[in-house]
């Protein structure tokens, strides 16, 4: 079974489409109207091999804070309606992901229960159009939409680019272990679920 999800979204702020397929290649149609967004989304899913369609008309006139909440928001839910049961999953998954001179360590907990912690140590105000304290929000928002446990630290780097990237890239490296099949496991809990 392929693990799909969609989610359309609007609002007086923005409207959004976006569809994910947890089984896929990494293919990606991506247009939130902020470049730096779209570029850490394409990373994402890239290296998550998730293939991802996201579109999203925000009221960038106002300011980046509106879009970049909503589409993590409504990726968030779309990533979770694609795990479904959440049954034969392995759950857990970390990575280390470089970018030249920036490291960072994403591990992630497919646990039901929303929570995230995410440095990146980012200095800049903004990188292209994007705040930049709105890049550990948009992981916060997808975490507590796809209801994971989510910690992300950039342990070294100097370029913010590059902070910011590879943080994104360990994300979907970690949530593509997670994801993956796992036929013994059941439910990953000894609770017996994980709703």
């Amino acid at each position: 079974t392929i693990r799909k999800g969609s989610v359309a979204r609007k609002t007086k702020e923005t409207d959004i489409e976006v569809e994910i397929n947890l089984d896929g290649e990494g293919k990606q149609e991506i247009d939130t109207g902020i470049g730096f967004l779209n570029h850490m989304f394409s990373a994402f899913s890239k290296h998550g091999r998730f293939d991802l369609r996201l579109r999203c008309k925000g009221d960038l006139e106002i300011d980046d804070h509106h879009t970049a909440e909503d589409c993590a928001l409504a990726l968030g839910q779309a990533f979770d309606k694609a795990l479904g049961d959440r049954k034969d999953i392995r759950r857990f998954g970390h990575a280390y992901c470089p970018l030249d001179e920036a490291l960072s360590r994403a591990v992630v907990d497919i646990s039901s229960r929303p929570s995230a912690h995410i440095e990146l140590g980012l200095t800049r105000e903004k990188i292209g159009e994007l705040s930049c304290e709105m890049i550990p929000h948009v992981m916060e928002s997808f975490a507590s939409e796809a209801r994971i446990t989510l910690h992300v630290d950039c342990l070294k780097g100097k370029n913010d680019h590059h902070r910011a990237e590879s943080a994104f890239k360990a994300l979907g490296v970690a949530l593509r272990q997670a994801v993956s099949y796992d036929a013994n496991a059941g439910v990953p809990s000894t609770k017996g679920v994980l709703a």
